[in-house]
Order: structure tokens, then sequence, then C-alpha cells
């Protein structure tokens, strides 16, 4: 694939400052050190794993030993044929009871059409399927949200919507033989599915205020929509990174208030100049997984902003040539980093790029790094004079058909007909002008359920999906979430804002090591020694530039029993009063 750059418009320069970022791990297993710079590594080990047949991407035969079930399923029929190839609409045709029958088809409703964003939740919702967009920096307009709401209503109680992690919507309750259809309107609505899950690039994040915030730094959108089109080749499928040993996230960081969450990215894009040139430091390696978590660590590299996509291109093609592909626990990028040493993998990243080489980092950083993270919720001034943006909160992310179309109603009527998503699952509408904005936070919506300024638990609650829907998850989440949280908030009155993120597996898709107060879903014991529905709880995780994981508080509680473990927590370590006592102070 060729490559190519393209050009942005310097932003204006900030005050700049220099930092160093320190390697920080979280492991749940053994202890791991930080990468070495410097590793001796055999030649043969940096021969390319891959290579291409008929346009698509496949493992040499001389390295298929030790390989996990996923790569064989890849090996026996590369998945994005299934889109490329217009293989769903064969699949659609066949009854259920068809496909149960035979492995291959089996393989391809339960791995294969992962690549096309579609999960089968075979374990609560059999023959249902989950299905994952594409959203670079979370924008959509009313009418892609129309869309969705109108693919979800028709499958009544197994249709509804979230707002991810990752700044993305995802729908639920579709079925297999709708698929074909629904990626029609996609398509003509702007959006697709396509290489949204399993062994590809997620959702590219960036700023949910770019273009609209008076202290960005630089507008995300171009350079996340850049990047969404790179890796699916404008919506039409992409097999050179569609073969990755394991998913790989990535942002572009426009705001000092780092919304974007650079250090569990696999590769974010920190804003700096360097000798008067506008572009990025990078960091690489984030992750979190069941056994092993990491922040992301700097490559000490420097690009200019007309470099954005070959690094991209670079670093993928790096991991894909070079990923360890057999335990799947220990194939994602940090892995190959930790083996290879950092300097050689930055090597094999700058022999990749189209001029051969990488600048070194710059110690210009553009991110104040003592700034104070805003809070989005609520009526906030625009950088175009005389608009306001308008955060609302959306209780853990879950949205209804009809809660959509309303939503879409009132970015039209108040605003431009767009939306931000946001990673901590809420929706921004900008361009409202200030004359409009009374009205706007008058209507039932925000009044009632999506509010502009919730209690201060709930604004910074977090919940993935659970075992509502996910076969993975140990416990349910969303509803819990909201429980826990109202009770607590009739014992304790809170003064400070407090994150808690909940995650019904280690997979920590609600990202429970960047919260204040974690909970990972477990099975705990109760007071009379049975099996019950737990968590275990972590403390002190911090997000901004002085990011940290949390780390182990308790393991194995009651779910039953976290509400007053969770006030006594917020008391002790976060400055909350109990309800008692400040009904009797006044």
């Amino acid at each position: 694939m060729s490559s190519f750059s393209v050009r942005f418009f310097t932003p204006q320069a900030l005050p700049s400052t220099t930092s160093s970022v320190r390697p920080k791990t979280w492991v749940l297993a053994a202890p791991t050190s930080a990468p070495a710079a410097s590793v001796e590594v055999d030649a043969g080990r940096l021969e390319p794993r891959v290579e291409e047949r008929d346009g698509y991407f496949v493992l040499k035969e001389k390295f298929r030993e030790g390989i996990n079930p996923q790569e064989k399923v890849k090996i026996e029929k590369d998945p994005l044929k299934l889109f490329m190839e217009e293989g769903i609409d064969e699949l659609a045709k066949v009854s259920l009871e068809e496909i149960e029958k035979a492995k291959h088809t089996k393989d391809d409703i339960d791995v294969r059409l992962k690549w096309l964003g579609l999960f089968h939740r075979r374990k609560h919702q059999y023959g249902r399927f989950m299905m994952r967009l594409k959203l670079p920096n979370g924008v959509t307009t009313s009418a892609q949200t129309r869309y969705l709401a109108s693919v979800i209503r028709k499958y009544g109680e197994e249709g509804c919507a979230d707002v991810t992690t990752r700044q993305n919507w995802q729908i639920r309750g579709v079925v297999l033989t709708d698929v074909p259809e629904i990626l029609k309107g996609l398509d003509e609505v702007g959006l697709t599915s396509l290489q949204s899950g399993m062994d590809n690039v997620r959702n590219p994040v960036g700023n949910p205020l770019a273009g609209i915030d008076p202290e960005e730094i630089v507008d995300t959108r171009p350079y996340t929509n850049l990047l969404s089109q790179f890796i699916t080749a404008n919506s039409r499928g992409n097999p050179a990174f569609a073969n990755l040993p394991r998913k790989w996230n990535a942002c572009v960081v426009g705001s000092h208030d780092l919304y974007e969450h650079p250090h569990i990215n696999d590769l974010a894009y920190m804003p700096a100049t360097k000798d008067g040139r506008f572009g990025f430091n990078l960091l690489v390696g984030g992750f979190f997984s069941g056994k092993r978590c990491d922040e992301a660590i700097p490559l000490d590299a420097w690009i200019p902003a007309d470099d954005v996509v070959p690094l991209c291109k670079a670093m993928l093609e790096a991991f894909r040539d070079l990923g360890y592909r057999g335990n799947r626990q220990k194939t994602r990028m940090m892995w190959l980093i930790d083996e290879l040493g950092l300097e050689v993998f930055r090597s094999e990243v700058a022999k990749r790029m189209p001029q051969k080489e990488l600048e070194r980092a710059s110690p210009e950083d553009l991110v104040q790094k003592q700034w104070e993270r805003r809070d989005y919720l609520g009526v906030h001034p625009q950088k175009q004079e005389g608009f306001s943006y308008v955060g609302i909160h959306i209780p853990v992310g879950r949205v209804q058909a009809d809660d959509m179309d309303e939503l879409a109603r009132l970015a039209d009527k108040y605003g431009s007909g767009e939306l931000r998503l946001t990673v901590e699952q809420n929706i921004i509408i900008p361009n409202v002008e200030n004359s409009k904005i009374e009205a706007l936070l008058n209507e039932p919506l925000l009044k009632e359920q999506f509010l502009a300024e919730p209690s201060i638990l709930m604004k910074g609650l977090v919940a993935c999906t659970g075992n509502q829907f996910c076969g993975q998850a140990i416990i349910e989440t969303k509803a819990r979430a909201l429980k826990v949280t109202e009770e607590v908030e009739r014992l304790v009155s809170v003064t400070r804002p407090v994150r808690m993120h909940w995650t019904g597996c280690p997979n920590s898709c609600g990202q429970v090591q960047v919260a204040d107060i974690g909970f990972m879903g477990c099975m705990a014991r109760d007071e009379n020694g049975k099996p019950c529905e737990g968590a275990d709880i972590f403390l002190g995780g911090r997000i901004g530039s002085d990011s940290h994981l949390g780390q182990i508080y308790k393991k194995g509680v009651p779910c039953k029993d976290l509400v007053p473990i969770v006030a006594d927590i917020l008391v002790e370590q976060f400055g909350a009063v109990p309800r008692d006592r400040e009904e009797g102070e006044d």
C-alpha cells in the first residue's frame, strides 16, 4: 500500500512545558518491569510473520505452531471476506439451525462477524447481535441517530443502544437476516460498522469539544476522520489491517483536559511543537486485559502533523508483522514492545515510515501539565461568539429508540443537527444559540431523564454492558451501578467529583483502573458461604497529566454489601459527610 501524507494548518502555538512520562504498570498476575530501552533481538525474530495472498494478509505456515484458536479461524477464511466478497448476503439467508450444524458457519457468526462489528449474544440473547459502529471523535448527526433508532425500534424490548467508553454507538437486538439491509442503511447516512471488533483498530477517540472549545490546542476531527477512513479504506474494507494479533486503540489529543484518556491507548498522539512546526509526540502500549494492565509509555518520537496517517500505518504494520499470536493474553502491542525492547520496536516503526526514520521526541509539549480538568456537563460558552455547548448526562450510557429520536430533534431544533459522544458515556449538544439555551434546558428530556446538572456521583458514573447482554460479564452492571449510587447518595453528601466505574469482568471495558473507585465483577461468597455476585474494589485511579492506575482495595465483596463500604470510602478518602450528621448540624 502506498504511503501518503495530508497537510493541516498549524494551530496557534501555546505556552509549552517540558515533562517526562514514566512508565507505570498495574499487573494482576506476576509483576513485570517497564520495557527495556535496548534488547538483543535475533534477526530472525524480525522476519514478518504474515504475507499478502490474493489481497489479504495471512500468517505464514512456518509461524503457525502454537497459535491461538482465533488465528486458526482467520487462516481458514479471512473474516473481511464476509463483507468484501458479499459473504454476509449469503450467510444472512441461512437459518440459525443450519448455521449451527457446520463449524465453518458457526465460526462465522461467533468470530468472523466481529470484523463487521457484529457480536453474537449467544449466551444471553441467542440469535441476536450487538452492532458496534465507527464514530471517529464521537461526532454523530441527527440523521444518523434517527436511523439507528429506527433499527433498534423494530426489535422491541430486545433493542436498545449504548454510548460506549470509546465515544461510540453500539446498538442491540439485531438479527442476522436484517444485517445486509442495515449495512446499506448505515452507508446511506455515512456510518459504518466495519473493522470495529476483534483484531482490528477500534474507534479513533478525539476531543469531544473539538472545534468549539475556546481552550483547545488543536481540532482533532480532521485527524480522527482520516485515521478511520484509512483503517477501513473509506468503509470499503482494508485487508492490510484486518489481521492484527489483537485489538488496537488510538486517540488524538486536542485538549489540556485529556478527555481522550491517552494513557490507556496503544497509540496516543500528544500535541507538541518542534522547531516551529506543529506535530505530535507519541505514547504507545497502553491497554487493559484480564491478566495485565499498562499505561502507555513515550516512544521518544515526534512526527509532524502531516505524518499522522503514515505513522499509524507504520506502527500497525510493525504490530501486524511481528506481533505474537499464541496466548491471547499476551498478544497486545505492549507485549511486543516488552519482547523487542523500546528502541528495537521504535526502529521497526521507523523503517516502515516513508522517510525510513523517526525524529526524537520534542520537549515542547503543548498540553499544560497543571491544568484542572473541566466539567463538560451543563452549559459552557463556545469559541464561536453567541453560541454554547450543553453537556447532558446519559445514565450509564443506555438509550432507547424514543430517546434517540428526541435527542436528534433537540440537536436539530436547538443546535446544528450534531451530537458529540464522550468516553464517559455522555452526550454534548454543540452550537446552541445562547438565546435558545433556556428553552433547551426546559425540554422534558433534559428535565426528567438526561440532566444537564446531575448529582456529583452520577456525573462520574460509568458502566460496561454487564451480564444483561454480554456473555463474558460475571455480574450485572448498569442497573446495579445506578442503584448502588442512588443508595450511597442517601447515606452521604459528596462535595467534590468522584468517578466510579463498573466493569462486569476482568477485561475491563468499564475501565475501572482509571476510576477514583472501580468495581470489577467477580464471584464472591455471602455470609453463609454461598456463591453470589460480587466485585473487587479498586481505588486511586487518575486521569490527566498525573495519571496512574488504581490498585485493589478489597477483593470479593458481595454486591449486596457494597453500599455501606462505598459510603465509608467516600467519607474516609473523599471528604464526604454522612447525611445524618449533615442533617443534625443543620
